[in-house]
């Protein structure tokens, strides 16, 4: 049984992410996990014929039940940039979000593999632990 945890399901990135993932047979147990909507990309996946199981949970009290048991992390989430924003704002946002996420997953997944695409969040997170 594998279990692959999505953060940032909701999104631009983690929506099409899923929708991979979710096709895949070696993934037994798909959690995604947003701040809001993981719900309902988790029913719209599941009504893939696929053997995985989809479960979504939305909000940071359900980040922990979301980790528990994960063997992979996908981590796409962030906040896309907004108009007046530097690349600085951005990335101080950004890697608030995967710095909160990283310490979760030591604390519900610590055997896990992480994935998280952009490389200065991913600096900063393990420079952080």
């Amino acid at each position: 049984m594998v279990k692959v945890v999505v953060c940032g399901a909701a999104g631009g990135i983690g929506q099409p992410l899923s929708l991979l993932l979710k096709q895949s047979d070696l993934i037994s147990h798909l959690a995604l996990y947003d701040i809001v909507n993981a719900p309902g990309v988790a029913a719209d996946l599941s009504h893939i014929n696929t053997a995985s199981k989809v479960t979504g949970h939305v909000g940071k009290d359900a980040l922990a039940e979301a980790l528990s048991g994960a063997h992979t992390v996908v981590i796409p989430a962030g906040v896309p940039r907004k108009p007046g924003m530097t690349r600085d704002d951005l990335f101080k946002v950004n890697a608030g979000i995967v710095r909160d996420l990283a310490e979760a997953c030591a604390q519900c997944c610590p055997k896990a593999f992480i994935l998280e695409p952009c490389q200065l969040d991913c600096a900063y997170c393990v420079r952080g632990l």
